[in-house]
């Protein structure tokens, strides 16, 4: 008995253990609306849409001056993924950013990102990077106007950034900057937390995948996976073309030059391997992605001068 009790894992692991220690791929996780109804406690207002203009007035007053800006995207994600996967994500992840960071309101998340749309994969509704960089320099300004002192750009799709994000933060700053009022690009709650998340995967045997593999369906998985944001019964046969490693030639996905020796193209939509993917991968991706957003925005705001800083 004294054995059993002392051999009772720890259930709270930070993001940094996470990466250290093998995942629990094979336990189920607890989805993140399941793991949010256990707790208990109601959590405090953050998403601006889901708030009255009143509670916006008093978040603000209350100190809470710093606004997310997040995009999604409307993207077909393989067969076994819902096409609003990015927004959905989207949501959820900056919701619990805002949370974490005590001083700060989601704005409703933008489901429409720079791509094109495919009549071989219909799943796809775009914009291009010009016409986002003038949405997002709109919706800066209105949450200014607003009463934030600091508006912090980023996004769950890969389109427009860095260049989109990064030009449109550097423009408004230099402008709002001399009122103690600043605009940020969060780069690192995407490239960064994907590129080391997928890192992780390879060196502990799992196979290369970007989208619509491991780590979209995990994170959708545990985010989603009792709402309907994943097909499961068609992850066993989820497979779509070969991811090579990075820098090596392509595989036929017209990124670099293609790869003689590699097999037909799949065209299911996938890119890698999300046969394995889980809840638990999920939870451990999701968690990255908060963990690094929330230091990487607090180096903002601690970077600025005393005066203007808002806490």
């Amino acid at each position: 008995m004294r054995r059993l009790m002392l051999s009772i894992p720890v259930l709270a692991l930070s993001a940094a253990t996470a990466f250290a220690q093998a995942p629990a791929a094979k336990t189920a996780a607890k989805p993140a609306a399941a793991a949010q109804a256990a707790a208990g406690a109601k959590a405090p207002l953050v998403e601006f849409e889901m708030m009255t203009w009143p509670e916006v007035k008093a978040a603000l007053e209350a100190g809470k001056t710093t606004a997310l800006v997040y995009t999604g995207g409307t993207e077909q994600r393989g067969p076994q993924n819902v096409n609003g996967g990015h927004t959905l994500m989207g949501r959820e992840i900056v919701k619990r950013i805002a949370l974490k960071l005590g001083n700060a309101i989601a704005l409703p998340v933008l489901p429409y990102t720079p791509n094109n749309a495919s009549a071989t994969l219909p799943g796809t509704i775009g914009l291009t990077p010009e016409i986002l960089g003038v949405v997002l320099e709109r919706i800066s300004e209105e949450a200014i106007k607003t009463g934030f002192k600091n508006v912090i750009l980023m996004g769950d799709h890969g389109g427009g950034q860095p260049t989109t994000y990064a030009e449109v933060a550097k423009k408004l700053d230099a402008k709002y900057a001399p009122q103690g009022i600043h605009v940020y690009f969060c780069d690192e709650v995407y490239a960064k937390a994907q590129g080391d998340f997928e890192d992780w995967l390879v060196k502990n045997g799992y196979p290369r995948s970007s989208h619509a593999g491991i780590p979209d369906t995990s994170t959708m998985l545990y985010l989603g996976g009792d709402k309907g944001w994943v097909r499961k019964e068609l992850i066993p046969t989820a497979e779509g073309d070969p991811v090579p490693p990075r820098g090596a030639p392509g595989q036929g996905r017209g990124r670099g030059p293609a790869d003689p020796n590699a097999p037909p193209r799949k065209n299911n939509g996938i890119s890698g391997d999300a046969r394995r993917s889980s809840a638990a991968l999920g939870k451990q991706a999701f968690d990255i992605k908060i963990d690094y957003a929330v230091k990487q925005i607090q180096g903002f705001l601690a970077s600025q001068p005393k005066a203007t800083a808002q806490q």
